[in-house]
Parts: structure tokens; C-alpha cells; sequence
């Protein structure tokens, strides 16, 4: 006989007693073992070699040859593959290779099908050993969480308390930087975000989800109600009924509508992790269903995705600026940082901590001086200083143009860049000098505009023509947040890099940032971001294709459903029955311009929403459409899977309670998102890649993500297919398989310690200054794929994203969209916000401009509400008669005129809706200003959901829907125009509803 085949009966011979040594030395092996009694065949298709065990809560029995009636069958095709899938090492590329081609299969129930495949894996991973014994007898495990690492502390299965990572000898050392006679190192810690620290009064929220419900009022096989959703209450059902009910709806919309029937939402972000982030369980999941995408647009890169990439290119980061080598060469070389609609205290980098508030300090030790452009005297102008010009809302691109004009006419701009790396200068010169249109961009003009007196404008130009100038725009300093969301933010992120342009952008000193990017961490080293996809086998809509594909060898998943739908508009496709959309796609500047219309050709209008993750109504622009769209009889079911009871889970027919992260397994790196924000690790001191471990049980009966997703698929047939027979543990593993880690250090001792931190790049290969090369004529030398080799128009390497290959002032892809967008055309011009003070009947109801920027002590609404300890942060939320209020600020006189005192309850209003807020009264904003923030995961109406205030604090009620220019998606929802006044409680709720 041939020795495979003799090796193979052995291993089928020997497989029950391998069961239960294994069981005999593990408890916790032994139980899973015990858990079911079936009868599972291995066989070769040909019946040639036959082995079945009959499992009975324990007991093994095994005979050689064919039962007549198996549970579970495995089935190879022939000898060579049964062999190489049954012999470890398990080499998954040939797995899959074998599972495509159907040389192997498995037949038969699928849930006793995932528990043996399981019970298989467990042999190895049931020995892994996780965390670090600490002598007060707790266990020390680490999370990865939106603002970074930690440590987490467990005793007697409880969470006693979080830490951050103090970095010790056997971790490497940290890197050291010099300027100006001066030598800086960090600190060798992971310093979080605030919102971070707080993950653990969460985790234990009175508001969490613990067990399936159903809403009382709807009946699967009956009367549905959902004129009632929002406001019916809820009971307690089983998981199994939970999961029938979604399965065989999910079957039912498929067979009664057709494709397209079921939608599958969820919001920008979730919580951390490789195999649990949306882009990759739950993506595998809406694939392997098939559904209606639900298209998320760049709504905190607006500006920069439809407006300023046009200028230079850069796609692949949505219009940003990448920020390489950035630290180092501002604190060589710059003399002046401005910021402009930055805030970086506040919003850390998007995922970064608060590593670069010491970077900012260096740099006031250096003598760089600090301008604050924002109508909010920010928490960085406090922490940094230095001078402050409050702007009126939206009106930034009047002051950029007058600076531009100062600079035209006292030659105090870059001919270098202008005359060799531009086009279309002296087009724009044209209209900054007023010869187009007869305005003249004078700093008097702008004045009437911004409320910026003309001679700190002209004093500003001059200061920052004759000067080095870093510009920080927004949360990282290069795009992303600021001002690029509001009705102007197309303007304004055009005219930013135009600015930059005039000065050279890429000489020494002169470049994006507010010293949160940049830092000469190695980013060669590879792991793989969140948006390479995780497990998904997602090759569009994700970046896994670029590596981690070919590193991870897994299933691809393919949603044969072409129908899209734009976030931003999704009540008006429920309600209206149309909805029209243009896509968020990175490859290319032009793909932009392509509508997509919902409903698509062939595909069934949606019917079923299955909604995953957080809040539309604390995120979304005019957020009440989606109360009336939640109650719609065209969704004729409504599922939500989550953690905590807020937002819109009060909406759902059925409640799935997922855990916290806490609560699985997963394994994330600090800040990396791949494709969604390339080499994002450079705002950190130390790149930090961790096993985010299972720290206690989930509480309750809920179930992770991953875990909920596999078990619908099960009951659909597919969940082998959705699996690959991975527990969340095994899928970690392949991923850790996938990167540099294994070179560096083992799976069990990056089990055990929890974290690795990969060393910094040697100071001789330090990477380059972002368009440096650009500026000096050069091939580019940056570690970035993008553009794609087809997007250049000279030799590869050679010149920039644009049909010119040059920075385009008049930009002529913007010239190719036929006909001209006068709200966004290819020469640039200044027009007023739509929503911004001015005159006008809405202006004289609502004189208030409200400005909600991306949250500081939350990530979205992950850390919001659920009686999260930053509930009692003065700065968060104010607790009036026991109910914790959002904060709206509000400028001292028009507090004063309006007899509003401080932490009194006011209502916050336009014709859109209201909102009860605690005011803050303050002199940190400019006239005619109030300040809050975005991303209240509470909603909580007084009254009828949409009609009535709400005490929550969901301030996006009160933003407008309409786009920044048409053909786009482009949400203006970080400004609008209210009244405020003293609320008088619940004896005035039918006024205050009026």
C-alpha cells in the first residue's frame, strides 16, 4: 500500500485516542467534547479508506468503513489531499486551493459541523497560555483599542481595572531626534486617548445587551407594526428563536423580492481589531448573505475627497496629505505653525493618543511660534498658545484668498514650485486680483466676510511669506476633520493646498502638519491594517488584494448584489423609493464622477435592514429623516446587532446583543488602517501591535459579532463557507501568520506578553519628507503604492496625480466634468455658505451659528453615554437633576442677551428639530458662535421620535441634508444655523416641540 496512504489510516486510527489525552489533561477541552453526540465520517471519495467516530458527550467510538447514516461527513477527493489537510502544520493556502476546487467537502449539519472542526483545532489551541500572572493574583491581559493600547487587569472573572503600557527593557529602544542643538526622545509609553480609559465602565453599562429580544408588537408570521417602532417595548427570547426568526426572514425577503431586498448598515467605525472590525466579519458575512451595500461616503475627509485632490492627486488618501518625515523636518526647519481649523488636542490623530501633545511642547521649547485660525478658541490654542483669529464659520476661503492676493502683490509666494511644478497660475492669479470678476481678494474684503480686521490679515500673509510655515488642517494636520465638513469645505480644503502650493510646498520647513504625523517609526515592518479587509476575501471594496491576500490565504467572499445605496441617503431610498449616489472610491480621481442610482436595474427596493454598530442618529446629517424612515412599512424588518441599548436600537424588531471586545478574541495594531489611512502608524512614538484577548466571558447571553454572523450562516447552509472551520482564536493566529511578527517573535510569547513594539527606523534610513521630491524635481522616493502605475501621466515615479503631472491650479479633471458644477468649478471662486451667517429670513430665525466638530472624549459614539465614566467629565456632559446633558457653548454676550447663565438647560433649535443641552457660557468663541460636538450615542426623544426634543444630545437633528455641491455626497454636517434659549423643563414640552 502507498505509504500516504498508510500514513493517513494511522492518522484516522489514531484521531479518537489524540481526543481524549487531550481531554484527560484539559478540563476545558473535555467539556467541548462533551458538548454534543454525533456520528462524523472521514472517507476518500472513493470509499477506498473510511473511518467513522460516533461521539456520545464524551465517549469516542471509532470503526474503520462507511455508517449508513453520518451526522457530519468529511470527503477528500483522493489520497495527496486528504494527507496534506489532515498533517500538521496546517498549510491554509492548500486548504483553500483544495476547498475551491471541491477536493474536499463537508456534508451534513452545520452546526455539528463547526463543533468538530472546532473540537479539531482546539487540540492545538487549547494548550496557548494568554496574559501575565501579576501578585495581587490577577491576570494582566492587552487590548487594542480606537486610541490605543492597553493593559487590562482581571480577577475572579471580573475587570478590576485598565492601565496604559509602560514599555520595558526587553522592548526596544525608542528613537531620538535632534534640531536645533536640541535633543528629543519620547517617553517609552503608549499614551492613549482619554476615551480609551474609559473602555472598562462600559464593558459593565447598565445599557448593554445582554439577551435577544423581539419587539412585542411584531409578529414574524403576523402583524408587523412598524408604525410602532421607537416606541413598543420589548421581551426576552432565545437565541434560537432570535436566529430563526433572521435566518428565515433573510430567506424569505431573497424569495419574496429578490436580490437587493436586504440591507446590511452600519456606522464609519467600530471597535478595533483585525477579525472583528466591520470591513472583515462583517463584510464575509454581507458577501456570503448577498445585500444591498449601504455606501459609507468620506464624511471627515469631504473637502479633501471632493475638492483639493483634484489640485494634486493623492486619491489613495482621499485628498490628504501623507505627512512623511514631518516631525523631524518642522522641527529643523519651520519657523511658524499655523492652525488652521485644528484641533489636535482634541481629536488626536483619529486614532492616535496624546503622544503629540509632547511633540508640541518641544516645539514651544524650539521658539516656533503658534496661529490659531478657528472660530473656537480650541484646547490646542490653550495648550500651545499664540494668536488667535476668530473666524467666522465658513467663510475660511475669504481669508486664504486675501493672504493670496498679499502674496501676488508683494511677491512673497514661490516662483520656484509656481513657474516649474504648476499649471493654471495665472489663471487663479487672474481671479485673486479680481481681474475675472472685478473683487479684488483684498485683506478689506475679506473683513466683511470673516470678521478677521484687514490688518491682521495683511499682517498674517506677510508673517507667513516671509516665513517657513507648517500648515495643521484638521485632526492629523494634513486633512481629515475640520472645516473640510461644512457647506464651505470644498472651498476651503482647495484653497489650503493652494496656499501650500504658493509657498513651495515640500521645501524644507514648508509642509502639512500639526506635528501629530510624521514620527521615524519603521513603517516597512508588516502587519496588516483594518482596511486590508481581515477576514472578508473582500477584493473591492477593501485593500486586501494589495497584500494580505496573497499572506493569508482565505476564501473569497463576493456579494452578487450590484445595488448601492449612499449612507447619507438612505431614509430618502426607504421613503422615496429613489436615491441617488456617486462613489467613494480611492483608485482614481475620476471615479467620483460616476452616479450610481438606487434602486439598480433587476434588483428589488429594500425591505430588510439589518443594522450593525453604532449611531446614525448622534453621526448623520438631518439624523430625524431616519426615526420616520424606521417606521416606514417598506422595511418590513428591522434588525440590530449591538452592544448597548442606544441610538437607533430602540427602532429594531429584533435586538442581537454582541460583546464587547473585551470579550473575544481578536489582534489589532495601534492605529493602523491600511488602506483607510495609510501608514497612520507615523502619529505614534512606538508602533505597538497586540493580541487583544478574551479578558473575561461575555456578559449575559450575547455573543461576539463574529460569532452571531457564523451562526446565522449555519442555519443558511453556509457557515463552513463563512468560517473556514476558525474560531475568532485560529482566525487571529492566521493573521499574526500573515506578518513580520513570527520573524521577531513567537505566537506563545506574543500570547503571553500580549504586545510587540516594532523598532524604529535607523536614523540613515529614515524615510523621506513628503513632497520633497516633488519640489527638488525628483523621482519619487516614498514608501507608498499609490498612484497606481497607471495613474501617471509621465514615466512611473515621475510627477504627480494629475493629467498634467504638475500641481494644477485650475484643475483640469474638474475642467473634463461636463457641464460646469458652478458649486464646484475647475477655477475655484469664493461663494458663501449656504448655511453660515448672513442676511436672510433663516439667518434672522436662527443667528446662531452651531459649529460640532468630531468628538474629543469619545470615538464617535463608542465611549458616549451607557454611564461611561467621561459622563463625568465637566467638558463632556453636565448632570442637572440626575440626567447627564450634552454641553452646548455659547459666546458670553449672546448668553447675556439671551439671560442664559452657566449649565442652565437650553434648547437648542431650528426648523429641523431640538435639542436640550447645558450651556457653557464662555469667551472662547467669537460672537454669533456655539460650539458642541457630533456623536451623542444617545437619542432620546421626549415625545414621537423625530417630532419631539430630544435630551440625548444628538446635535446632527439640526444640520442640514443638503450636499456641498451637487454630484457628490458630500455632507456639510459639522455647521449650521440655530436659536438658543432658556428651556423651561417638561411644564413647556408641547411649546418647546413646536
Amino acid at each position: 500500500m502507498d505509504i500516504k496512504a498508510l500514513r493517513l489510516k494511522a492518522t484516522l486510527f489514531a484521531l479518537p485516542k489524540v481526543f481524549a489525552l487531550k481531554a484527560k489533561g484539559s478540563p476545558q477541552f473535555r467539556a467541548f467534547l462533551e458538548q454534543k453526540a454525533c456520528v462524523v465520517q472521514i472517507r476518500l471519495a472513493d470509499g477506498s479508506i473510511a473511518r467513522h467516530y460516533a461521539f456520545d458527550r464524551g465517549r469516542i467510538v471509532s470503526r474503520k468503513g462507511l455508517h449508513p447514516s453520518p451526522d457530519v461527513v468529511m470527503q477528500f477527493k483522493d489520497v495527496d489531499t486528504a494527507v496534506a489537510l489532515t498533517t500538521p502544520p496546517i498549510n491554509y493556502a492548500e486548504v483553500i486551493h483544495a476547498g475551491k476546487n471541491f477536493r474536499v467537502a463537508l456534508m451534513g449539519d452545520e452546526d455539528l459541523i463547526a463543533w468538530f472542526t472546532q473540537l479539531a483545532s482546539r487540540l492545538d489551541s487549547d494548550g496557548w497560555k494568554m496574559g501575565e500572572p501579576m501578585p495581587d493574583g490577577s491576570t494582566r491581559y492587552t487590548q487594542m483599542t480606537n486610541g490605543g493600547p492597553l493593559h487590562v487587569y482581571v480577577k475572579d472573572g471580573r475587570i478590576v481595572r485598565t492601565a496604559i503600557i509602560e514599555f520595558t527593557k526587553d522592548d526596544p529602544e525608542t528613537w531620538t531626534m535632534e534640531a536645533r542643538g536640541k535633543r528629543f526622545t519620547p517617553r517609552r509609553k503608549a499614551y492613549v486617548a482619554p476615551h480609551s480609559l474609559a473602555m472598562k465602565s462600559i464593558v459593565y453599562s447598565e445599557d448593554r445587551l445582554l439577551y435577544p429580544m423581539k419587539r412585542v408588537d411584531f409578529d414574524p408570521d403576523g402583524e408587523r407594526n412598524p408604525q410602532n417602532r421607537g416606541t413598543s417595548g420589548y421581551e426576552r427570547i432565545s437565541w434560537d428563536e432570535a436566529l430563526d426568526i433572521v435566518s428565515k426572514e433573510i430567506l424569505r425577503q431573497k424569495q419574496v423580492h429578490g436580490p437587493g431586498a436586504i440591507a446590511l448598515a452600519h456606522p464609519s467605525h467600530h471597535q478595533w481589531g483585525n477579525v472583528g472590525y466591520y470591513l472583515s466579519a462583517m463584510m464575509r458575512f454581507g458577501n456570503t448573505v448577498g445585500v444591498t451595500r449601504v455606501m459609507l461616503n468620506p464624511d471627515s475627509w469631504e473637502g479633501w475627497y471632493w475638492g483639493a485632490m483634484h489640485h494634486y492627486g493623492n486619491s489613495m488618501r482621499l485628498g490628504a496629505a501623507a505627512g512623511y518625515g514631518g516631525l523631524e523636518d518642522a522641527l529643523k526647519e519651520a519657523e511658524l505653525i499655523v492652525y488652521w481649523s485644528s484641533d489636535p488636542e482634541s481629536q488626536f490623530g483619529a486614532y492616535g493618543g496624546t503622544e503629540a501633545s509632547e511633540r508640541r511642547l518641544w516645539a514651544k521649547e524650539l521658539g516656533i511660534e503658534a496661529i490659531h485660525i478657528n472660530p473656537h478658541y480650541s484646547p490646542t490654542a490653550a495648550f500651545t498658545g499664540g494668536k488667535w483669529l476668530p473666524i467666522r464659520p465658513g467663510t475660511d476661503t475669504a481669508l486664504a484668498l486675501s493672504l493670496m492676493y498679499v502674496w501676488i502683490q508683494e511677491d512673497l509666494y514661490d516662483r520656484h514650485f509656481v513657474e516649474n511644478r504648476s499649471t493654471g497660475f495665472d489663471e487663479w492669479k487672474a481671479y485673486v486680483m479680481g481681474e475675472t470678476d472685478g473683487v479684488p481678494k483684498t485683506p478689506e474684503w475679506q473683513e466683511e466676510e470673516t470678521g478677521i480686521p484687514a490688518r491682521e490679515a495683511r499682517a498674517l500673509a506677510r508673517l507667513w511669506g516671509r516665513k517657513k510655515v507648517y500648515l495643521g488642517c484638521g485632526v492629523n494636520g494634513g486633512g481629515f476633520g475640520g472645516a473640510c465638513r461644512n457647506a464651505s469645505g470644498i472651498q476651503w480644503a482647495r484653497a489650503m493646498v493652494m496656499l501650500m502650493a504658493m509657498q513651495g510646498w515640500g521645501r524644507p520647513g514648508v509642509n502639512f502638519g500639526n506635528l501629530t504625523n510624521g514620527t521615524p517609526v519603521n513603517l516597512e515592518f508588516y502587519f496588516p491594517g483594518y482596511g486590508e479587509g481581515g477576514i472578508s476575501g473582500e477584493l473591492m471594496a477593501t485593500g486586501s488584494a494589495t497584500n494580505n491576500y496573497v499572506r493569508m490565504p482565505h476564501l473569497l467572499s463576493m456579494n452578487p448584489v450590484p445595488q448601492i445605496v449612499p449612507r447619507q441617503k438612505l431614509p430618502e431610498a426607504i421613503l422615496e423609493g429613489f436615491a441617488e449616489g456617486y462613489l467613494l472610491e480611492p483608485t482614481s480621481m475620476e471615479i467620483q464622477f460616476r452616479p450610481y442610482f438606487y434602486p439598480a436595474p433587476g434588483c428589488s427596493k429594500i425591505h430588510m435592514l439589518y443594522r450593525y454598530g453604532g449611531s446614525s442618529m448622534g453621526t448623520i446629517a438631518s439624523s430625524a429623516r431616519f426615526a420616520e424612515m424606521y417606521r416606514s412599512p417598506e422595511l418590513e424588518c428591522v434588525v440590530a446587532q449591538g452592544i448597548w441599548n442606544e441610538g437607533e436600537t430602540r427602532f429594531a424588531d429584533i435586538i442581537l446583543p454582541a460583546c464587547t471586545q473585551f470579550e473575544r478574541h481578536d489582534i489589532g495594531e495601534w492605529s493602523n488602517s491600511s488602506g483607510f489611512g495609510y501608514h497612520w502608524q507615523a502619529q505614534l512614538n512606538h508602533r505597538v501591535i497586540a493580541m487583544q484577548h478574551k479578558c473575561i466571558e461575555p456578559l449575559g447571553e450575547s455573543k461576539s459579532d463574529y460569532q452571531i454572523f457564523w451562526d446565522i450562516c449555519k442555519r443558511l447552509g453556509l457557515g463552513n463557507y463563512y468560517s473556514e472551520g476558525c474560531s475568532e482564536l485560529d482566525w487571529a493566529k492566521r493573521v499574526f501568520d500573515s506578518s513580520d511578527l513570527p520573524k521577531h517573535i513567537s505566537w506563545k510569547k506574543f500570547l503571553r506578553k500580549g504586545y510587540y513594539v516594532v523598532p524604529p527606523e535607523k536614523p540613515e534610513t529614515r524615510v523621506a519628507v513628503d513632497m520633497r521630491w516633488f519640489y527638488e524635481g525628483r523621482p519619487k522616493d516614498l514608501p507608498e503604492p499609490f498612484p497606481l502605475p497607471a495613474g501617471y501621466s509621465h514615466k512611473w515615479l515621475h510627477g504627480l496625480q494629475t493629467q498634467s503631472g504638475k500641481f494644477e491650479f485650475v484643475p483640469n479633471s474638474l475642467k473634463r466634468l461636463q457641464p460646469e458644477r458652478p458649486d464646484r468649478p475647475a477655477l475655484m471662486r469664493y461663494t458663501r455658505p449656504f448655511e453660515g451667517a448672513r442676511e436672510g429670513e433663516r439667518y434672522r430665525r436662527y443667528p446662531i451659528q452651531l459649529l460640532t466638530p468630531h468628538q474629543r472624549f469619545s470615538f464617535h459614539t463608542a465611549q458616549d453615554g451607557k454611564g461611561s465614566a467621561i459622563s463625568d467629565l465637566a467638558d463632556h456632559r453636565v448632570c442637572v437633576d440626575g440626567h447627564y446633558y450634552w454641553i452646548v457653548r455659547i459666546a458670553e454676550d449672546d448668553a447675556r442677551r439671551r439671560g442664559i447663565a452657566h449649565h442652565q438647560l437650553v434648547r437648542v433649535f431650528n426648523d429641523l428639530g431640538s435639542v436640550i443641552c447645558a450651556a457653557e457660557v464662555t469667551n472662547r468663541l467669537a460672537a454669533g458662535v456655539a460650539h458642541s460636538y457630533e456623536s451623542s450615542a444617545s437619542y432620546q426623544p421626549l415625545g414621537e421620535p423625530g417630532a419631539s426634543p430630544d435630551i440625548g444630545g444628538c446635535m446632527n437633528i439640526l444640520t442640514p441634508n443638503r450636499m456641498q455641491a451637487d454630484g457628490t455626497v458630500a455632507s456639510a454636517g459639522s455647521l449650521c444655523l440655530v436659536e438658543i434659549e432658556a428651556w423651561l423643563g417638561t411644564s413647556t414640552l408641547q411649546e418647546a416641540a413646536e
